[in-house]
């Protein structure tokens, strides 16, 4: 729980921190994305290799190498001087959360082979990952009212130093008995395979398919992927046992894990923008005000393993994910001036859905593969998660790009200059706003707010209906499980 905990306060504090990293390091538009992807592309690529290193070194052990390495990359992220430096630390900080994520599902699956035992424990982790979640910008927000936005991944050290320590002294090592060779050529495959396709689809989304780099990472990545499932049907000890996705109860966990969060990622990713750029909200504030969605996801969390055995998996996986559809959709209405308690039920709404959703799609992945194997399955369970947040950001948060500067346009009493640069991001059209004389300046900054609004809406429409879809399928393949 602890392990869990220091890599979603990172996630979440980070979300918080945007507008003040905006106004401190000024990244372009494309920087300020890669600031939030880079984290999970690396760690989305590396999950799978490390879940089955951990099953072969030991989950324990690879455990605490990875949250050294967490602590480490931390402190290089908290003093960055630039946008790309700030881009590298938290690619460093993705590799150590590769190590962390798996390992902590696999030491449940070791801990509690009973499974109704292990659905309790299970759900009892994802409240823990919420807990780190609502804790991140409520600390993150005291942080950045008194001190700089390099501050909130110092929180991550006494995390680390209390991991090491009790981790040691506490957790049980757990090892595939039989783990047969680490190979390198398919660690290489799906890592490359997995980030380059990630990139792909971002610079599509945001450029267009007319750039030579994005048909060539396209290619790359496909190219790579059937590579590493090719080599993994022919190796007697792979890194992945691809058949597993021939259960269908595997297959839907994974598929509603990725398409929740791929929905739910990219327009969560500018609520803190909005509450703090839109409404005016400070860091403590804006964190205060996204607390309903972490307190919905805790209890839902807590009470899956209830709802499943009652509602049936079928009908619980797919029902959150209706939940979580529609509950985005009312964020596609949001407004400037929309009043908070519409906010606070959304919220509610779309951190109940995603507890449940992600929390059984975790607890499916480990029941459906054998247990000697269950790094390297509850890697993919991570991979879906992870790579649908990077997904998620990328594709969104280009709907946003693409909107928001035609929607801004050039203010009366606006040269051009200051337009093309309030025309990058939210925050430097705020930040231009505030050099002009009075009416100009205003004018400027309600344009944007005005456009910032209207992109997140399309966004969240657009994630409502792929969640809605990716309802259906989940439905479709339980229906014999």
């Amino acid at each position: 729980m602890l392990a869990v905990t220091l890599v979603v306060v990172d996630a979440t504090v980070l979300v918080l921190a945007i507008p003040s990293i905006t106004e401190t390091l000024a990244p372009s538009s494309t920087s300020l994305l890669w600031i939030g992807d880079s984290y999970s592309f690396v760690l989305a690529g590396l999950l799978v290799s490390m879940g089955a290193l951990s099953d072969r070194i030991g989950r324990k052990r690879l455990l605490l190498i990875g949250a050294s390495a967490f602590g480490a990359a931390s402190l290089l992220a908290a003093y960055a001087p630039s946008a790309a430096w700030l881009i590298a630390a938290r690619a460093l900080l993705g590799v150590a959360g590769a190590t962390i994520m798996p390992s902590t599902l696999s030491l449940i699956r070791a801990l509690f082979p009973d499974a109704r035992e292990r659905a309790r424990a299970i759900g009892i982790w994802g409240a823990a990952a919420t807990a780190g979640a609502a804790a991140g910008p409520l600390v993150g927000g005291l942080l950045l009212e008194h001190f700089w936005w390099g501050s909130v991944f110092l929180l991550n050290l006494p995390l680390v130093a209390l991991l090491l320590v009790l981790g040691g002294w506490l957790l049980p090592e757990s090892r595939n008995p039989e783990p047969g060779r680490f190979d390198l050529p398919s660690v290489f495959c799906s890592m490359a395979g997995l980030i380059a396709a990630v990139y792909a689809i971002k610079e599509a989304a945001a450029h267009g398919v007319a750039r030579w780099d994005v048909p060539l990472a396209a290619v790359l990545g496909v190219l790579g992927l059937w590579l590493f499932v090719r080599r993994q049907l022919r190796l007697t000890a792979p890194l992945l046992d691809v058949r597993l996705f021939a259960d269908r109860r595997f297959t839907a966990a994974v598929l509603g894990a990725l398409i929740a969060v791929f929905g739910l990622a990219g327009v969560v990713f500018f609520t803190s923008q909005y509450l703090q750029l839109v409404r005016g909200y400070s860091p403590l504030r804006a964190g205060l005000a996204e607390l309903p969605a972490f307190a919905g996801a805790a209890v839902a969390s807590v009470l899956t393993a209830r709802m499943a055995r009652r509602a049936g998996t079928r009908g619980a996986l797919a029902g959150g994910m209706v939940l979580l559809g529609l509950a985005l959709g009312m964020l596609g209405w949001l407004r400037q001036d929309t009043p908070y308690l519409v906010l606070a039920a959304v919220f509610l709404g779309v951190g109940a859905a995603e507890g449940l959703v992600y929390t059984l799609a975790s607890d499916l992945v480990l029941t459906a593969s054998p247990a000697e194997k269950s790094g390297a399955a509850s890697a993919v369970s991570e991979t879906a998660y992870e790579l649908g947040t990077a997904l998620g950001i990328a594709l969104f948060g280009s709907v946003l790009t693409a909107v928001y500067p035609g929607a801004v346009g050039t203010p009366p009493g606006v040269d051009l200059a200051t337009a093309a640069k309030a025309h990058q991001s939210l925050g430097a059209a705020i930040e231009a706003a505030h050099a002009l004389p009075g009416a100009a300046g205003q004018a400027l900054a309600e344009a944007a707010r005005s456009a910032f609004v209207q992109g997140m809406s399309l966004a969240a429409l657009c994630a409502a209906v792929l969640v809605l879809l990716g309802a259906g399928l989940a439905w479709r393949l339980l229906r014999r499980a």
